[in-house]
């Protein structure tokens, strides 16, 4: 059990990793045996993230659950891990998307094996960047999380698969090479030659004009996949086209990575940097709200409005890290959670729509409610943590964010909160059109959520709405974790 204890954060990593390996040793017609040791492997994942967060030491805060060993000492490198608050909130979101992924790609049949391999493969990396605190290790285990989208997409996505994973993974390449060259910057500008994140925090001086060039090169390379604006057009191309699963992790989780690695490695170790070029950070982001929020609303198909809604979400998280303050950034971290939750219930009910009714044109939909009630509610209840309706998880961090952007640059606040606005159209247009009203023929027999179904949507329900309700279960940890990194910027 000491053992268990002590290498808590690797067990995140590996449980996954040797799942996906072993997945591989079973034939692939006995396909419940696969689903089962997925299920239970991200079962295993999720008690792990629950049992870190109730051993986190509020007090004591800073990098907690360390682990360390030298990998290539001549180079710098180690296996270090270790979380903080922010980071431990997102390692959660991880484990419960993960989690009702398995369960919403229960029905899938085509190469069953392959697919779960792929997934648990995929959120091994995405554990593995939000525990790394070497930058070498975070840039692998970012790698790891990146790359196998384009498998999962251009086998068992839909439309156009092969277009859609070939530019999701070209742009998310050169977001890489960014941040390779940045990293790589850091390491030979550092005096005592490491990648390791605390020591270059301790020991790393970086001139003004260092700081900012290579914090740029960091948001650019880490913002192409938060969706930034105009580099986010891979991004409604790749929810559109990927599995249900895949949608749940690439818009729930990946697009955190993002914001994570500017905040985590940008702005940390760069903070002159990141002050300089907070202002262009915050217009960027209003435009994301802004013009993510028109484009769902201008969308006929149904994954394509959920898809742009992620760009403007993206946007609340980009701009209280602009913000740079106590609230602010309490609001943008909540918002990674919370929108990771949200719209993972979304792709999950767009999922089971389109696998029932055989069509994501909304145009064509109509009074699905009275056959499909429970798909029903749990949308509206997605939608109404969307557009930040008290009592959702939604409403604390957006009310947080812009609390704490006008502080900082009150204009910026006008603009993003008109986002709420047209958000709040296009999800009660989506409602209106696909679940009330007359239903059009044809559509009799629509079943509604199945057993395993009902998984993803109850779980992820609830968390929206307990989260709204009870927030310092979330607040609690990103206090603690924000109040470091604001030292860090010398706010404190």
């Amino acid at each position: 059990m000491d053992w268990i204890a002590k290498h808590a954060l690797s067990l995140t990593i590996l449980v996954p990793f040797i799942t996906c390996l072993l997945i591989l040793l079973v034939p692939p017609e006995r396909k419940t045996v696969i689903r089962v040791m997925a299920a239970v492997a991200t079962s295993i994942t999720l008690l792990i993230s629950l049992w870190l967060c109730f051993r986190f030491d509020f007090a004591k805060g800073g990098i907690q659950f360390e682990e360390r060993l030298e990998w290539v000492p001549l180079a710098g490198v180690s296996y270090h891990l270790g979380v903080d608050g922010v980071s431990i909130t997102l390692v959660l979101l991880t484990a419960f998307i993960i989690f009702t992924g398995v369960f919403a790609s229960w029905t899938i049949e085509y190469r069953t094996k392959d697919f779960l391999s792929l997934l648990l493969f995929l959120v091994t990396g995405v554990f593995g960047v939000f525990v790394s605190i070497d930058l070498f290790f975070f840039f692998l285990f970012y790698e790891v999380a990146v790359l196998p989208m384009y498998l999962l997409i251009g086998i068992w996505g839909t439309g156009r698969k092969e277009y859609s994973a070939m530019k999701l993974t070209l742009y998310l390449l050169l977001g890489s090479a960014f941040i390779l060259v940045g990293m790589l910057a850091v390491y030979f500008l550092s005096p005592t030659g490491t990648f390791d994140i605390p020591e270059l925090l301790q020991t790393a001086k970086f001139t003004v004009e260092q700081q900012r060039v290579l914090f740029l090169m960091f948001y650019v390379g880490f913002g192409i996949l938060a969706g930034i604006w105009p580099l986010h057009t891979w991004s409604p191309d790749g929810h559109a086209s990927a599995p249900t699963a895949v949608s749940m992790l690439h818009a729930g989780v990946l697009m955190k990575l993002g914001a994570f690695g500017v905040l985590r490695v940008g702005m940390s170790l760069l903070p002159e940097g990141a002050q300089y070029w907070a202002p262009l950070m915050g217009t960027i982001a209003v435009i994301n709200i802004v013009y993510g929020a028109f484009s769902a609303m201008g969308q006929t198909d149904l994954k394509y409005v959920i898809a742009y809604s992620s760009v403007s979400h993206m946007g609340v998280v980009m701009l209280g890290l602009a913000g740079m303050n106590a609230v602010s950034l309490t609001g943008s971290t909540l918002q990674m959670f919370a929108h990771g939750i949200m719209t993972g219930l979304f792709f999950a009910l767009v999922g089971l729509v389109y696998e029932k009714s055989h069509t994501r044109d909304i145009l064509k939909m109509g009074g699905f409610a009275e056959k499909m009630p429970g798909i029903a509610v749990a949308f509206v209840v997605g939608g109404l943590s969307s557009f930040g309706l008290p009592g959702t998880s939604g409403f604390v961090a957006e009310f947080l964010t812009f609390w704490g952007v006008w502080q900082s640059y009150p204009w910026m606040t006008y603009i993003g909160v008109a986002g709420i606005v047209i958000t709040a159209t296009y999800v009660l247009r989506v409602v209106q059109k696909v679940f009330l009203g007359k239903r059009p023929e044809g559509y009799d027999d629509l079943p509604d959520a199945r057993t395993t179904e009902w998984v993803a949507l109850v779980v992820l329900g609830a968390i929206l709405i307990i989260t709204g309700i009870v927030p310092r279960l979330l607040t609690d940890f990103l206090n603690v974790g924000v109040h470091d990194y604001l030292k860090l910027l010398g706010k404190v």
